[in-house]
């Protein structure tokens, strides 16, 4: 994975992903295969900010019912960036 935009996938903007925007952290959704090195230099180049730590987890995907067959939505790969204190991404204010 070479290129940078392919490793950040999309924000989570969720109840849980603004309260830690409050404390300097941001929830993104990763390509699975990227790893925390990866994803650190994807953050910091992409939005001009200084990534202090990086913490990733496999998401499972939940079980569902279409009519009467069981089936799972995809499981993804969910980042939470810890950025220096000071720094902001400009892209989620005001969301």
């Amino acid at each position: 994975m070479t290129d940078l935009n392919d490793i950040l996938i999309e924000p989570v903007l969720s109840e849980k992903a603004t309260a830690l925007r409050e404390q300097g952290k941001y929830v993104f959704k990763v390509h699975t295969d990227a790893n925390k090195t990866q994803i650190k230099e994807a953050v910091s180049k992409l939005f001009g900010v200084k990534v202090v730590s990086c913490t990733t987890m496999n998401v499972l995907g939940k079980i569902k019912r279409v009519r009467a067959k069981p089936g799972r939505t995809a499981s993804w790969k969910k980042a939470i960036i810890r950025l220096a204190p000071g720094e902001t991404i400009k892209v989620f204010e005001g969301v």
